[in-house]
C-alpha cells in the first residue's frame, strides 16, 4: 500500500512526510516546488515535480506506484491574496483538486484526505466553538475554493468507490517538535510564523490588523493546533479509512482560542525581545474569532493532541526561525530577505 502526499515539500506536507517516516510507511511526495523546497523532503524519499492540476500524469504517476491512498495538501492558502487574485485560488485549489480526483477515480484509488480549512464557516453566527454542522458561509475565495473541492469530493464519494477525511484546519502553526522541518516560506503570512521573524530580527516590526473587534481585547481570536499534532490527526484518518471507517468532516484545532495580542505578547516574552508592533486597520476577509469544536475528530479517529500548548507553538516556531538566521538550515531558506509586511 502506498500513500501520496501532494504538496509534500510544503510547510505542513513535509511535516506530514516525517510523520510517515516515523511510521515506517511507503509513501511517494508530489509537488510542483512552487512554493515548497526540496531540501524539505528527506533523502530517501521520492520526490515527482509535477501539477496535480496535469490529470493524465497524475493517473501515470498513481499507476506506476501503486498508490491506494491520497493525502491532498498542494494549493494556495493566503486569504488577503485569494481576493486580489480569487481566479488563482479557484484554480490552484478547486481546478487541480478536481483533476487529482477525477485521476483517483480513474486509477481506483480507495482513499483520499482532504486538506480543508475553517474559513469554510466565515463569520459564526452562534458564540463557542464551532461544530461541523454549522452554517458554511466562506468570506473569501480561498474559503469559497476549498468549500467547492469538499463538495466535489462528497458528490464524487457517492457515485464511486471513495471514501474520504476532510479536515477542516482552523491556525496551524509552530514547527516540527525534533528540529527536522518547519514553516520556511518567504513571505508568509501566519501570525506566529510573522511574530517570530520579528523577534529574530528578520523584520523591523509587524502589524496587528484590526483592534476594533469585539473581542475582549480588540483582536481577532483563533484556534491555534501545532504542526505536529495536525500531521497526527491525518496519520489517525488513514488509519481509520484502512480499517474500513466511512466518510466524514472533521475539525482540526484545540477547541480554545487565543487572540492575535496573546500571541505576541507570548512570542515577545518567550524570546525575550520587545519587537515594534504596529497597529493598522482590519484586513479583508478577517473573521473576528473562529475556534473549533474537535468532539467528532477525537471521537472518530481516536485522536489526542500531544502539544497542546500555545508556549510549545512558539518555542518550536522560534526555534526553527532562530536556526534559519544562523544559516545552520538549507542555503535557499537561510538567506531570505523578508519585508516590514506582516500577517
Amino acid at each position: 500500500m502506498t500513500i501520496l502526499v501532494t504538496g509534500g515539500a510544503g510547510y505542513i506536507g513535509s511535516h506530514m512526510v516525517w510523520e510517515l517516516l516515523d511510521h515506517d510507511e511507503e509513501f511517494i511526495v508530489v509537488d510542483n516546488l512552487a512554493t515548497g523546497f526540496k531540501w524539505a523532503v528527506p533523502d530517501g524519499v521520492e520526490l515527482i515535480e509535477a501539477d496535480i492540476g496535469d490529470q493524465s500524469r497524475m493517473e501515470k504517476i498513481i499507476k506506476k506506484n501503486g498508490v491506494d491512498t491520497i493525502i491532498h495538501f498542494a494549493g494556495s492558502v493566503v486569504v488577503p491574496e485569494s481576493i486580489e487574485n480569487p481566479l488563482k485560488y479557484y484554480q490552484n485549489n478547486t481546478a487541480n483538486s478536481r483533476n487529482l480526483i477525477a485521476a483517483a477515480v480513474e486509477t481506483g484509488v480507495k482513499r483520499m484526505i482532504f486538506s480543508s480549512t475553517a474559513a469554510v464557516y466565515g463569520n459564526p453566527v452562534t458564540t463557542g466553538p464551532i461544530a461541523e454542522n454549522a452554517i458554511l458561509n466562506p468570506l473569501s475565495p480561498y474559503g469559497t475554493s476549498k468549500l467547492m473541492t469538499e463538495l466535489m469530493l462528497r458528490d464524487t464519494a457517492n457515485a464511486h468507490d471513495l471514501n474520504y477525511v476532510i479536515l477542516r484546519y482552523f491556525n496551524v502553526a509552530g514547527c516540527d517538535v525534533h528540529g527536522r522541518t518547519g514553516q520556511s516560506t518567504d513571505g508568509a503570512t501566519h501570525l506566529i510564523k510573522v511574530a517570530c521573524e520579528a523577534a529574530t530580527g528578520k523584520r523591523s516590526s509587524m502589524k496587528i490588523f484590526g483592534t476594533d473587534y469585539d473581542t475582549p481585547d480588540g483582536t481577532c481570536i483563533r484556534d491555534f493546533i501545532h504542526v505536529n499534532d495536525l500531521v497526527n490527526a491525518h496519520y489517525h484518518a488513514v488509519k481509520f479509512l484502512r480499517d474500513g471507517g466511512r466518510k466524514f468532516t472533521a475539525n482540526c484545532g484545540y477547541s480554545k482560542g487565543y487572540s492575535v495580542r496573546e500571541v505576541v505578547d507570548t512570542v515577545q516574552r518567550i524570546s525575550g525581545n520587545r519587537f515594534k508592533v504596529i497597529e493598522s486597520e482590519r484586513r479583508a476577509g478577517d473573521i473576528e474569532s473562529l475556534t473549533a469544536n474537535c468532539n467528532r475528530l477525537m471521537t472518530r479517529l481516536d485522536w489526542r493532541p500531544q502539544h497542546d500548548s500555545l508556549d510549545t507553538i512558539v518555542e518550536t516556531a522560534l526555534a526553527w526561525e532562530k536556526n534559519m538566521v544562523s544559516g545552520s538550515l538549507a542555503p535557499e531558506i537561510a538567506d531570505i530577505e523578508h519585508t516590514d509586511e506582516v500577517a
